[in-house]
């Protein structure tokens, strides 16, 4: 009878050496779902960088293909034009600075 006693202290003990060690422990849940998150988080940014990378590999494709995307580019941020031709610049007027209140003081009675 004393013998199952100990066995059974033992096997309580062992439980609950287990139990901390999952929860609490090194490779525990915490540890785990921390790991799940950072891997989640990564996966996003690399999608992010995949989309980006497909959009510039088209972009040089295109620069490599063709003089059309060059002369775009050239016009859209460079300003060119080609010869011969007359560039118009459309200007939206800018909306009148409303003048400050005026104010009333003693001075200007006088």
């Amino acid at each position: 009878m004393r013998m199952l006693r100990i066995v059974l202290v033992v096997l309580v003990a062992l439980l609950a050496w287990l139990q901390y060690r999952l929860w609490f422990g090194s490779g525990g849940n915490h540890e785990v779902a921390a790991l799940q998150e950072q891997v989640e988080q990564q996966v996003r940014q690399n999608e992010g960088l995949r989309d980006r990378n497909a959009a510039l590999a088209a972009e040089v494709a295109d620069l490599k293909s063709g003089e059309a995307a060059i002369e775009e580019r050239a016009r859209a941020e460079l300003g060119m034009i080609r010869p011969g031709e007359v560039f118009y610049r459309v200007v939206d007027r800018a909306q009148p600075a409303t003048p400050a209140p005026a104010v009333d003081t003693e001075e200007e009675a006088q």
